[in-house]
């Protein structure tokens, strides 16, 4: 019988296996992640099980399957991946049980507690498929030796068919979503399970080979198994901190890991293919040293690799993971083929029947690449930080590697490697990663196994904080710190007498500083980054009010806390996030919004910010969806580039109960709790009751803006014209706006004209994005006299005049008339009271000049030119 054809379909049959099993486990990372609420634990938690699982199914049944036909192994293996098909079918159904179970289970331990029980309840829920995948290698083996296929390449195609399955799920996700995505891998599971059977029917008709006797193959000495698995432990290693490396500076985590996995198999199936030919001896001299230096060699061009990355425009999210992706593997391949390598080599080196120790050597270094996932996760992370923790890994991925070198010189390379190392111990500064704040300075840098979080110190003195490196919004720039405070501002006067405040998320304070005004207020805030806690405490204390020692902060997730939490408020204010990072659009949810109005009181208002630059129409359209179908008459405010989703636990209040509490504040209550604005301009910013709109929602377990907004920021980007536009088609009239907010006759011309005032700061921003100057100026003119009080169109009038003015002095008006009718304007209008300053110290003035310091002191206190006076 001629067995060409059936050896080309087990190769082909144990390729299509690995492109299933890890297209589940970038699936299964997704699952978690949304889970976990953070990347970096799904990643860590799905590979320690997967590879657990791998290794002790291997090892466990290499030695019983030289006890089995090869015809009956091919139908056990086929038995098997049937079975996880099915069992990856049942998972999403499982999912929020076994969620709500350990949400009990581990009610009152503390965060670190939490995530520990999670990690072990989900590594359990993987285990048996990882096991039954595990069990498939040595079962695969036993079928090749029928057929005369060699381990390198059975391994090799394997690896190769990983790689496929790897970028598998980021071609299904955006069109089929997690669930479907899920069905069509299962789908191809079944089908390998079947051709599988099939095949097996071939082999028995051929004559079976006599059963291996089990005393006739020896396993591997254990030292050189904790060898391979101590290689395990580093490449997993790698795998983890490249994952976290890159996905800050490239894409976002689970596309970088799509992409590593991609890399990863790939020069893990080429170099195992390219094994079959190689001296076993020179290569397993070579490749210790080689390995190790190309992983600790790729950290010299992080900082290029970031600056291109923020540079360069992608046309779409292909062309991005493309471009992005190809950079990864000019980095990392050269390891991974190296990696690639080792179990074929050392099969050869030290068996004659090689295909039978292979599953010792397989199961070996699985095992040790799922400790080396949970030490650099939990372990390495914290203690030494992710560039001093790849140095590790190398510096592990050599000592390992020598166990099977010859000859003492080769050892000199060690010290070399350390010299190698020290350079790239840590990461580079903010100032080397990131064009947009060249210049800057690393004030404080926090890492741990949530996030990387930097402080950073511009060049002008003000601070931004950042989470993994991208930019969170939270500036302490004045402009940037008003808007901030109008996050707490507005569900705040949107309740006639609160008490009781929670802040979902805290960041650098300044949004809880907001309600310091509100007397008699008592504060809470949930934030998961300790590193954005610290900063709030001690970094952005002079922006934020020191409002860290006004409040109880909660080091929890945001999710966990509201399920687990006994506590009732008045007002919740859900801050902003970047919400097609995996994970965070859970905070978006059906299920997060029906959370946030079960810990309301009677009458309580929950308010959640979006940032509209971070949406397009569809997706916002999915928000708004989603909030109103848990809070009837859900309504929208908008205040800048930021709207605010506005719903109560009850009716909305009456305009009156709201004036009455605001009239019987003084006049400079008043004004510091509007932020200068007075009441009336923030409810014009009322834009009316969110539209029927229908659809999908956001749900935990079947999410769906994370799969659209990746393709909108490398894709055709953010549309704001067309935004704005489709907001104005459905803005509320006055007469019903007057009656949703109960506004009394006598104060509707107050309300209208603040109205008019919001409407036409639309216009003005679209004008702004059109380039269209004129109608600008036009705009801000009407809204300002539409509403004197309403900052937008003020500041938008006060930056043009300064701008202009050069044209005002040369027109006859003196400087300090020009800068004072600016002030006029906007008495906080920042370069103009500077020029004032300069102008007084200029003239002698010293008085009139301190005045002005002290005033610029209060609305910016970290910029050089003050701090340095």
């Amino acid at each position: 019988m001629n067995m060409r054809v059936p050896a080309l379909l087990l190769l082909m049959l144990y390729g299509a296996t690995g492109i299933t099993a890890l297209a589940y486990e970038v699936l299964w990372t997704r699952m978690l992640s949304l889970m976990f609420g953070i990347s970096i634990f799904g990643v860590v938690f799905t590979v320690a099980a997967f590879m657990a699982g791998l290794g002790i199914g291997s090892f466990l049944l290499t030695a019983h399957t030289l006890r089995l036909q090869p015809a009956r192994a091919l139908v056990f293996l086929a038995m098997l991946e049937g079975a996880v098909a099915i069992y990856a079918l049942l998972l999403p159904w499982v999912m929020p049980a076994v969620d709500a179970g350990l949400l009990q289970l581990g009610h009152g331990l503390a965060l670190s507690g939490w995530q520990g029980l999670q990690g072990g309840g989900v590594m359990l829920l993987l285990f048996p498929p990882a096991i039954a995948m595990g069990l498939a290698f040595p079962l695969a083996l036993r079928a090749a030796s029928a057929l005369n296929i060699s381990l390198a390449s059975m391994y090799g195609v394997n690896a190769l068919g990983g790689a496929i399955g790897a970028i598998l799920p980021l071609a299904l996700l955006p069109v089929f979503g997690w669930q479907i995505s899920l069905w069509v891998v299962a789908s191809i599971g079944v089908a390998v399970a079947a051709g599988g059977w099939l095949l097996s029917r071939r082999l028995i008709n051929r004559a079976e080979p006599d059963v291996v006797a089990e005393s006739s193959v020896t396993r591997p000495a254990w030292v050189d198994l904790l060898a391979y698995a101590g290689i395990g432990a580093a490449a997993l290693m790698l795998e983890v901190l490249w994952t976290r490396e890159y996905g800050m500076v490239l894409l976002r985590t689970e596309y970088i890991l799509a992409v590593l996995l991609l890399v990863y198999l790939a020069g893990i199936g080429i170099g195992s293919l390219l094994a079959r030919r190689a001296d076993v001896r020179r290569w397993l001299n070579v490749m210790p040293v080689a390995a190790a230096a190309a992983a600790v060699v790729a950290q010299y061009a992080l900082p290029h690799v970031s600056q291109w990355a923020a540079d360069h425009a992608f046309g779409s999210l292909a062309g991005a993971m493309v471009a992005q992706g190809g950079v990864v593997a000019l980095l990392t391949l050269p390891v991974t083929l190296m990696l690639g390598a080792w179990l074929p080599l050392l099969a050869s080196h030290f068996a004659d029947r090689q295909m039978n120790a292979g599953g010792w050597w397989y199961g070996a270094n699985s095992v040790g690449a799922a400790a080396g996932a949970l030490l650099a996760g939990f372990v390495l992370l914290p203690w030494l930080g992710t560039a001093m923790s790849i140095c590790a890994a190398a510096l592990l991925l050599m000592l390992c590697g020598m166990r099977w070198a010859s000859g003492r010189r080769i050892w000199l390379a060690l010290p070399l490697l350390l010299v190698l190392c020290w350079p790239v111990r840590q990461l580079p500064a903010v100032a080397a990663l990131l064009p947009a704040l060249s210049g800057s300075t690393d004030l404080s840098v926090y890492e741990d196994a949530v996030s990387l979080t930097h402080v950073v110190e511009q060049a002008n003195g003000q601070r931004v904080l950042l989470s993994d490196l991208q930019r969170m919004d939270a500036s302490s720039d004045p402009t940037a710190v008003t808007v901030q405070k109008n996050q707490a501002r507005l569900p705040l006067l949107l309740h006639p007498d609160p008490r009781s405040v929670l802040f979902l998320g805290l960041g650098t304070g300044v949004t809880a500083s907001g309600s310091l005004p509100f007397a008699g207020l008592q504060r809470t805030a949930v934030e998961l980054s300790a590193g954005a806690i610290l900063a709030a405490d001690h970094w952005f204390e002079p922006v934020n009010g020191g409002v860290a020692t006004e409040m109880r902060i909660v080091h929890d997730d945001a999710r966990r806390f509201l399920r687990t939490d006994n506590h009732q408020y008045d007002v919740i204010v859900g801050d902003l996030f970047h919400p097609d990072m995996v994970g965070r659009a859970n905070l978006l949810s059906i299920q997060e919004f029906q959370r946030a109005r079960q810990r309301l009181n009677d009458g309580g208002v929950f308010v959640q910010w979006l940032a509209l630059n971070q949406f397009d129409i569809d997706s916002l359209k999915v928000v708004m969806h989603t909030f109103a179908a848990v809070f009837e008459h859900a309504s929208l405010f908008v205040d800048g580039y930021r709207i605010a989703l506005v719903g109560f636990n009850g009716p909305f209040p009456a305009v009156p109960a709201l004036l009455a509490r605001y009239q019987q504040l003084d006049v400079a209550q008043q004004s510091e709790q509007t932020g200068h604005e007075g009441l009336w301009s923030w409810l014009g910013r009322y834009w009316g009751e969110i539209p029927s709109i229908s659809g999908r929602v956001q749900d935990e377990w079947v999410p769906v803006i994370e799969f659209s907004l990746p393709k909108v920021r490398y894709g055709q980007g953010i549309d704001m014209v067309a935004m704005w536009r489709w907001l104005l088609s459905w803005r509320a009239e006055d007469r019903q706006a007057f009656d949703r907010l109960g506004v009394p006759a006598a104060e509707g011309e107050l309300l209208k004209r603040a109205r008019v005032a919001t409407a036409l700061d639309v216009r003005l921003w679209m004008a702004e994005l059109e380039g269209d100057e004129r109608r600008v100026v036009e705009m801000a003119r009407l809204a300002h006299r539409a509403n004197a009080d309403d900052r937008w169109p003020a500041f938008a009038l006060a930056d043009r005049m300064y701008d202009s003015l050069e044209r005002a002095t040369s027109s006859g008006m003196s400087r300090r008339q020009a800068l004072e009718r600016i002030l006029a304007m906007r008495p906080d209008h920042e370069q103009a009271m500077r020029a004032m300053m300069l102008l007084d110290e200029q003239q002698g003035d010293a008085v009139a000049a301190e005045v002005w310091h002290r005033r610029l002191q209060a609305i910016s206190p970290l910029a050089k030119y003050i701090s340095k006076r």
